[in-house]
């Protein structure tokens, strides 16, 4: 919960969509924003109410709940913000989800019944959501003409802003040439790849493989091609989300003609 200060101004609804396009679906890694699950904010002075629906009623209790805490905790990072509610609508667990995460229990006080940990499946699912990101950056790499003996080679050390904030400049170890890349699937890959504890200095390696070790030049294309997977079933199951949620919306709407 954040500490209010007499200096801080009340939150705004823009600030407040910026803090949830944070929040990403575990299972998608696209943010709930871009998703549209995102129902309703409502701003009470130094509380915020946040609404959301998920694309179906059976999405998964344990993702679910990542995406109610991690809403919860953008929300209230923001220092105008005293305390946030969030409600989530429509989902077989909603009763348990709601009073867990706005009552601060943890999970398994929240789902004692549950079979696992949901750190486990947050940490599974960010070891895809990294692979499927690495494959991203990599292609822009790729497309700006390094080769796999370079890309292996790299380190965060490698990377430095251009004057534009939209791309970035990758110098090869020996710093005898550099690209100019997007920024984003770079940014995007090392935000992730921050949080899987991976890319934590200067020096360590840019990218790995699965399995979080180093890459030799010789299982570059074996690597990349898993990558690519991961990203397709991304993909392929964000596509079957937007049909359910359109579906949803579309019989919402029905009801609502009735």
């Amino acid at each position: 919960m954040s500490t209010q200060t007499s200096d801080d101004t009340a939150p705004t609804r823009v600030a407040i969509r910026d803090r949830l396009d944070r929040v990403t679906d575990p299972e998608l890694d696209r943010s709930i924003v871009e998703l549209e699950y995102i129902d309703r904010i409502e701003i009470d002075g130094e509380r915020v109410g946040v609404d959301l629906t998920l694309p179906t009623a059976w999405c998964s209790p344990a993702f679910a709940w990542m995406m109610a805490i991690d809403a919860r905790d953008e929300v209230e990072s923001l220092p105008a913000v005293e305390e946030s509610r969030i409600t989530l609508h429509d989902h077989m667990h909603e009763a348990e989800i709601n009073r867990g995460v706005n009552e601060g229990l943890s999970f398994a006080e929240a789902f004692p019944d549950a079979d696992g940990d949901v750190a486990a499946v947050r940490t599974e699912l960010d070891e895809k959501a990294r692979v499927a990101r690495q494959y991203d950056a990599i292609e822009a790499l790729l497309d700006a003409g390094l080769d796999a003996g370079a890309i292996v080679a790299l380190s965060r050390d490698d990377l430095e802003m251009t004057d534009s904030t939209d791309t970035v400049a990758v110098y090869v170890p020996d710093r005898s040439f550099a690209v100019t890349v997007p920024n984003a699937p770079i940014e995007r890959y090392l935000r992730k790849a921050r949080e899987t504890a991976l890319v934590s200095e200067p020096a360590d390696p840019l990218f790995r493989t699965p399995e979080g070790d180093p890459i030799d030049a010789e299982s570059f294309a074996l690597v990349h091609r898993r990558g690519r997977l991961a990203q397709v079933n991304l993909s392929s199951q964000g596509g079957i989300c937007d049909g359910l949620r359109e579906a949803r919306e579309r019989r919402t709407e029905e009801s609502a003609d009735d």
